[in-house]
């Protein structure tokens, strides 16, 4: 199964969140369509044209944002008032705006995490979940590809990913990159985005992508400044806070999609998720990493999407 040909949007806006975030929004597709909103990763990676060909066109209302910070929204790679409960907050200031009072979410990766969150929050809102590459936020989550873990599966990859740092800076990787990140040399501070975010994406699939790889490269600013920023700060939530409520949700039908060999996020997080959320349905996708790039990934996507009596509301 192929992605849906190219569209245009027929709908864009900034909305203006608080006094400093204007949000970029779009909606592609059909306008009477069952609505569908695509939380994107990181948190701080953006949106792509991409995202809007995973969905009929013809059956779905795609809405696509960039979280705050990042692509199309402003200020760019901005962390000031941008945390978990602001980005909850936006989802729904997004609904409003748009008169959905109930809506299809996808999240991928960070987009699974906040797509959870917003569920629990606001669980009448919710009519469905598709979640790819679970990311709890965890500590040990974090830990496990950011101190020790995936450090052994591409010592190579990590041994570029940590350069420049000393032995007394190595004994905690992320402190040592939040503050190199967020300090005022400018110069130091983009090395480190770059080596933060390439790391990322070198991790990211099971087979080496130059494509992917490049994708984080390009967002690299905001993708580091704002991740370090929300892992500095254990994503503004509770230690394992998403399966403490996941009895919430236990009524919204929900996707689990994640490659068993994803090194970014392990599939133990699917497996804890898929054990705590009993009505979900995992599917486990065989030679497959962490991104929705991959081939299997994407095919597991479109056919859950496309069996759409689940999603028509």
């Amino acid at each position: 199964m192929n992605l849906y040909p190219e569209i245009n949007p027929f709908d864009t806006f900034m909305l203006q969140a608080d006094d400093l975030h204007k949000i970029y929004v779009e909606q592609s597709g059909n306008p009477n369509g069952a609505p569908v909103v695509f939380l994107h990763g990181g948190p701080g990676a953006g949106s792509s044209p991409l995202y809007r060909r995973y969905f009929n066109p013809a059956k779905y209302r795609i809405i696509v944002f960039d979280q705050r910070g990042c692509g199309k929204s402003t200020p760019y790679g901005a962390c000031e008032n941008n945390t978990t409960h602001d980005l909850i907050s936006d989802i729904k200031l997004i609904l409003s705006k748009l008169k959905i009072e109930k809506i299809n979410i996808y999240g991928g990766s960070w987009g699974s995490t906040l797509a959870l969150l917003f569920a629990e929050t606001y669980p009448h809102l919710v009519h469905s979940l598709v979640l790819r590459g679970i990311f709890l936020c965890r500590k040990k989550d974090i830990q496990w590809f950011y101190q020790r873990g995936a450090n052994s599966i591409y010592p190579d990859y990590w041994r570029e990913f940590i350069s420049g740092l000393d032995t007394n800076e190595q004994k905690n990787i992320l402190h040592s990159f939040y503050h190199k990140i967020h300090s005022g040399d400018m110069d130091s501070s983009r090395k480190y985005c770059r080596q933060w975010s390439i790391w990322e994406g070198r991790s990211s699939t099971l087979k080496p992508s130059s494509t992917v790889v490049d994708a984080f490269d390009d967002c690299s600013i905001s993708l580091a400044k704002i991740e370090t920023h929300f892992f500095y700060n254990d994503c503004f939530i509770e230690e394992n806070q998403i399966i403490k409520n996941i009895d919430s949700i236990k009524n919204i039908t929900c996707h689990i999609v994640h490659g068993r060999y994803d090194i970014v996020c392990p599939f133990d997080q699917a497996y804890d998720l898929h054990a705590a959320y009993g009505t979900s349905v995992i599917h486990e996708i065989r030679e497959a990493g962490h991104s929705l790039l991959e081939e299997g990934i994407t095919k597991k996507i479109l056919e859950i999407y496309h069996n759409d009596e689940e999603f028509i509301t």
